[in-house]
């Protein structure tokens, strides 16, 4: 009998396991592939956030992010600070 509940318990730690693996496997092929794709390098790069750099002595290409990138709905313009005029009135102190 106790034979059977460490197998049990066994069974249960790795199918456990197994449903983390396959949890993180699609959580990478859904998010982290798409967004080292060329197609969304490009997007980047037609908005003017990022280019492609190359190390002469190595070879190596990589990406390199040069300004913030531009979203897609233009903000509002920011209102401008009031001025408010300073008041011509004498202010005068009474002793009590």
């Amino acid at each position: 009998m106790i034979e059977y509940r460490n197998k049990k318990m066994i069974r249960l730690f790795l199918n456990g396991v197994l449903c983390g693996v396959i949890v993180t496997a699609a959580f990478t092929y859904l998010f982290a592939i798409p967004a080292n794709s060329d197609h969304w390098r490009m997007e980047i790069y037609q908005r003017g956030g990022g280019a492609y750099t190359m190390d002469m002595k190595s070879g190596r290409t990589g990406w390199k992010w040069l300004v913030e990138p531009v979203p897609d709905t233009p903000r509002a313009p920011r209102a401008k600070p009031a001025v408010v005029p300073s008041s011509q009135t004498n202010v005068r102190t009474e002793q009590l």
